[in-house]
């Protein structure tokens, strides 16, 4: 979209690619979290909880990051997961104020259980989509964040 485009449309919603990226988020996240209810899990807690599983021992800030979300929000979420018995947190073996997070047995079982439901959700949600507009879809989204990141 040229700038001219951009500013002809600045106020008009119904043009804001934040607008719709805010609906679709809020629509796939509500079709998820009803998918996977039975598993006490939210959508929120559910990226935590894969990426933790992708690679169990790392610490907090590498989650943070990998699960694009703030240090306060991952501690929030960490901590639901441990209540809930997803993980384990154990210290750090050269500083103790540091934590490493490991996936309990019940968090393996409940990653395996879910990952198959959201595959199916995105599908679904992308359904009519060529695999081409699909990873042409990835590459924008990736390049908004990315574009965002270098505002902050």
């Amino acid at each position: 979209m040229s700038d001219e485009r951009l500013e002809q449309s600045r106020f008009d919603l119904d043009s804001s690619a934040g607008f719709w990226l805010g609906i679709a988020y809020r629509k796939v996240s509500t079709l998820l979290l009803h998918r996977i209810a039975d598993f006490d899990v939210t959508p929120e807690q559910w990226s935590v909880l894969y990426r933790i599983g992708e690679q169990d021992g790392q610490i907090q800030k590498d989650i943070a990051e990998r699960s694009g979300k703030d240090k306060p929000t991952t501690t929030r979420i960490l901590d639901a997961l441990e209540a809930k018995g997803f993980i384990e947190k154990r210290p750090g073996e050269n500083d103790r104020r540091s934590f490493r997070i490991f996936l309990t047995e019940k968090g393996r079982k409940t990653r395996e259980q879910i990952a198959p439901i959201e595959y199916d959700t995105i599908r679904d949600a992308t359904a009519g989509l060529t695999a081409d507009e699909y990873a042409m879809l990835l590459r924008m989204l990736r390049r908004i964040s990315d574009n965002v990141d270098g505002l902050l």
